[in-house]
């Protein structure tokens, strides 16, 4: 006849009971967890932004193209320079007709032309436009905060004159 021995518990030696650490993975792994999740939501957050801001300044530079584009009046009194003759007020028209003819993106909620948008020489358009961003995920949080993302772009055209 073979006699078992019966071994000892695989949670202490002496078979006494759960070792004091035991359940410490668990633990771990939840934290490893939460920290994983929280990087790719700041992640998704922050690509969201950036992608806005791109489309942001996308709409920019279509806006600049389109002033540089408008004709302001004054060239029948000044004659023809080396580009197209513009004015703040011309600027500032056409980059919000232009904004105004197109879509907000997905992921703004609002935009609009902001100061400083004009000609600083007359011959350059200078179109500024500002965005409030829409931004998964974090974006109740910063409500709740009250703030909100607001990005901000500029961009610059010239139509030169050829002759």
């Amino acid at each position: 006849m073979t006699s078992h021995r019966r071994s000892p518990s695989p949670s202490r030696p002496d078979g006494a009971g759960p070792q004091p650490d035991s359940g410490q993975i668990g633990l771990l792994l939840l934290g490893l967890t939460t920290v994983a999740i929280t990087l790719i939501l700041v992640t998704a957050a922050i690509t969201s932004a950036h992608l806005t801001r791109m489309r942001l300044l996308d709409a920019a530079d279509g806006a600049a193209l389109d002033a540089a584009d408008s004709l302001d009046t004054s060239i029948y009194a000044g004659g023809l320079r080396e580009a197209v003759a513009l004015s703040d007020g011309s600027v500032a028209e056409a980059a919000s007709n232009y904004l105004a003819a197109r879509p907000v993106p997905p992921s703004m909620l609002a935009w609009e032309v902001a100061p400083g948008t004009g000609s600083p020489d007359g011959q350059t358009a200078v179109v500024r436009i500002t965005g409030t961003a829409e931004v998964p995920f974090v974006g109740s949080l910063l409500e709740a905060a009250g703030t909100t993302v607001t990005i901000t772009v500029e961009s610059r055209a010239r139509a030169d004159l050829q002759q």
